[in-house]
């Protein structure tokens, strides 16, 4: 195994930017190496991460990942073409020269070659992540990986287990299944026919394959695929024919993992069943899991979120944040499928100095996300963003801003963008109460709620949603509206306006950036005891009668006594669901009801005035 020497970016062509590369001989072939974030002696200590790519990709696929962990993580970063791809040579012959063992020797070439003296951190994608599996099972690879990040790709043994457990036994489910599995993975046996693949992949699927991938996965085609794409997969159909039936019908009973294993999960992908990980903690002891809203490709369309968490993982198994100067961003505690979800996601609550905004900042939390509680109470929102570190947030923080005031929220949009990253969750829920008739509700009553509940929102959604569809890896937002947007009430019609303009608003929102991956949600909690009781204004009455009805409005909240929490645990289920309209307590289901099926009930019920 030799090492060649370096070559310029510009002369070597890795289409991967401001990456020096490198040739490595080994087994009769020559791999081309790609190397980011190392400058000089004085960086040998930083970690080392190898990105390793799928089928029919070449190491570029990676190009937007391994830019972000090399200039914002600090990390060595390393990708290569595997044999037979990219800028790689092909074994001669093709058959049999791509089995996982000659694979496995190509990567200890590579570490060799560019960790000599420190294990690495390996990262794999699609048939990248099914090497891998090899790599950290088998003994002479161990003590040279630290830890392994998992995309979208299986371990042939594992799934050789996992099909045999479900034909030895097979139950309605299990059948289900197979079956199931079965359809995704058609492909695989398409590409055990002879010649075939080779043929299609050099004639029109492989003219055709970007725009399929730029239709169905909104895959930017700028830098990928390169232009050895369709000898790439004509050569990468030999991984399946050298590997698939021997290892399902023969898997290793001792393919363990000798290293910590972070499982990234994409809830969209079309060729694997998440089912298939279900047997996972059997094969590895030490299992980090996590779940991303994207599709098969998601290298290439959520870099971010991919970065964030490979980073993540990488330093909490270097030691922490003094680990060679990379970001301090180890992983979180809470376990789960919201710690999957929302682990190391930053989430922007308003109103989050009290009540729902409280609780609902502290369900993030506890789910591991970064949190940056909003509100104009600088002490209340300092204290929810403490609260949220204690409770397991990755990081908190808290901002002062009145959500009505449109430049104070320019700014700070600018400087959440800048100094936490782009929002992955936001949660418009700052809001103020008013009661009382129509004809006793001034103009400066009518501005004061609509600049609140309405323009609040509106801002949020303007200026943070822009920020996620121009980032293009989805996202979501959430509209606290209320029970009070369909059910028509003689002492709400302010409130009631605002907040059914809310929900209008929302909805319209959903259809629109559908396509863009950002979910919207509106949230309609009905009666919950919190503090917008004891604040709400009541037009139409003098200053000692309001302070009356606000503490008997108070009261009658507390005797109801649903809590805010029981809210944040919607909140946090609709964006695990993608819900579109979450009436939260058993009224405003109820209401939500009528106003469908049975609206001359609720306005009959309008005419009644309550007693306070």
């Amino acid at each position: 195994m030799v090492a060649g020497d370096r070559m310029g970016a510009a002369a070597g062509g890795s289409g991967v930017p401001g990456a020096r590369e490198r040739r490595v001989r080994t087994g009769g072939v020559e791999l081309c190496v790609a190397e980011l974030g190392v400058a000089g002696p004085g960086d040998a200590d930083r970690p080392t991460v190898v990105l390793v790519h799928g089928y029919p990709d070449s190491k570029e696929v990676w190009s937007e990942v391994a830019g972000r962990l090399a200039a914002d993580h600090g990390f060595h970063v390393v990708l290569y073409d595997v044999r037979g791809h990219g800028r790689s040579s092909a074994p001669r012959p093709l058959r049999g020269g791509f089995t996982l063992e000659k694979l496995t020797d190509d990567f200890l070439a590579v570490v060799d070659a560019v960790s000599p003296d420190r294990p690495v951190h390996v990262v794999g994608h699609d048939w990248g992540s099914v090497q891998a599996w090899e790599f950290v099972t088998v003994p002479r690879t161990e003590g040279r990986i630290a830890s392994f990040t998992s995309m979208s790709g299986p371990s042939l043994d594992h799934l050789g287990h996992w099909v045999g457990r479900r034909a030895a036994r097979p139950t309605p489910r299990a059948l289900a299944q197979l079956l199931g599995q079965g359809a995704r993975s058609w492909y695989v046996w398409a590409l055990h026919a002879p010649a075939l693949p080779e043929l299609v992949w050099r004639g029109p699927l492989g003219r055709a394959w970007p725009g399929m991938l730029a239709r169905s996965e909104k895959v930017s085609t700028a830098d990928y695929p390169t232009a050895s794409l369709p000898e790439d997969a004509a050569h990468g159909a030999w991984l399946y024919r050298d590997n698939v039936r021997a290892r399902l019908s023969r898997p290793r009973a001792d393919a363990r993992a000798h290293c910590p294993v972070q499982l990234i999960t994409a809830t969209g992908d079309v060729f694997l069943s998440e089912r298939l990980n279900d047997d996972l903690a059997e094969w590895v002891p030490r299992l980090t899991r996590r779940s991303v809203v994207a599709k098969h490709w998601m290298p290439r369309t959520r870099p971010d979120q991919l970065s964030s968490w490979i980073a993540g993982f990488v330093v909490a198994q270097e030691g922490g944040p003094g680990s060679a100067g990379a970001a301090p961003a180890g992983p979180v505690a809470a376990t789960g499928p919201r710690a999957e979800r929302f682990g190391g996601r930053l989430v922007l609550v308003t109103g989050a100095a009290s009540g729902i905004g409280r609780a609902t900042a502290l369900a993030f939390a506890a789910a591991g996300a970064r949190v940056v509680a909003v509100d104009r109470d600088a002490g209340g929102a300092a204290r929810t963003a403490e609260l949220a570190r204690r409770a397991g947030a990755l990081k908190a923080w808290a901002e002062v801003v009145d959500v009505s005031d449109e430049g104070a929220m320019e700014k700070l949009a600018a400087k959440v963008a800048g100094e936490y990253g782009v929002v992955d969750v936001l949660v418009n829920n700052a809001g103020i109460g008013m009661s009382g008739p129509f004809l006793e509700t001034s103009s400066e009553d009518w501005r004061k709620v609509l600049d609140v509940n309405l323009w609040g929102v509106i801002h949020g959604c303007r200026l943070f949603g822009r920020q996620m569809a121009d980032r293009g890896q989805g996202g979501h937002i959430v509209n606290i509206a209320s029970a009070a947007a369909y059910q028509p009430s003689r002492s709400l019609p302010a409130y009631g306006t605002s907040k059914a303009a809310v929900l209008m608003l929302s909805q319209s929102l959903r259809a629109e950036l559908a396509d863009r991956d950002i979910g919207v949600t509106a949230v309609c909690p009905g009666f919950i005891n919190t503090g917008i009781t004891s604040t709400s204004r009541f037009t139409g009455v003098d200053a000692a009668e309001e302070r009356r009805r606000q503490r008997r409005a108070a009261r009658l909240y507390e005797l109801r006594n649903y809590p805010p929490e029981k809210v944040a645990d919607a909140i946090l289920r609709a964006v695990l669901r993608n819900s579109a309209v979450v009436p939260v307590t058993p009224e405003a289901r109820g209401t939500l009801l009528l106003s469908r099926f049975a609206p001359k009930v609720l306005r009959g019920l309008a005419r009644v005035e309550p007693r306070l």
